[in-house]
């Protein structure tokens, strides 16, 4: 019989619905860091600030074109033994296969978000929901 790859199983899992507005994107960014502290990732270390940065990036993506009005967005967190996975939920459902970000040009004042998500994820991908989607990434920490 074949084997089958495993999911890990989370050492701990934190869940929040934040409101779908900037305020709620960086009260996101802000609950992460204080969640990973209180798991034992220190607050200033490298690898809870590469979290915390995909998770900002993630909930302004989800609060800005990912809202629905009236519709919260939800943060998920779950440490692994190997890697920190977040979940950004939104209720609006476009959502197409992620692929590379490109750079915007010079002068945009946005689009850079995906990049550095690309840049600070070991994996990262969109799941469908039967409302919304799920935006998710897997930050594994600096020595590999």
């Amino acid at each position: 019989m074949p084997a089958q790859a495993q999911t890990p199983v989370p050492v701990h899992a934190f869940t929040q619905r934040l409101s779908a507005t900037p305020r709620g994107a960086r009260l996101a960014r802000r609950i992460a860091r204080h969640r990973l502290d209180q798991w034992g990732i220190p607050y200033e270390s490298e690898w809870s600030r590469a979290v915390a940065q995909v998770v900002a990036e993630l909930a302004a993506n989800a609060a800005t074109h990912g809202r629905v009005p009236g519709r919260d967005i939800e943060l998920r967190l779950f440490l692994q033994a190997d890697a920190v996975r977040i979940e950004m939920t939104d209720t609006r459902g476009e959502c197409g296969p992620p692929g590379s970000p490109q750079l915007p040009d010079g002068e945009a004042e946005s689009g850079r978000g995906l990049v550095l998500v690309e840049a600070l994820a070991a994996r990262w991908g969109v799941d469908a929901r039967p409302v919304g989607k799920t935006v998710w990434a897997l930050v594994s920490p600096p020595d590999g």
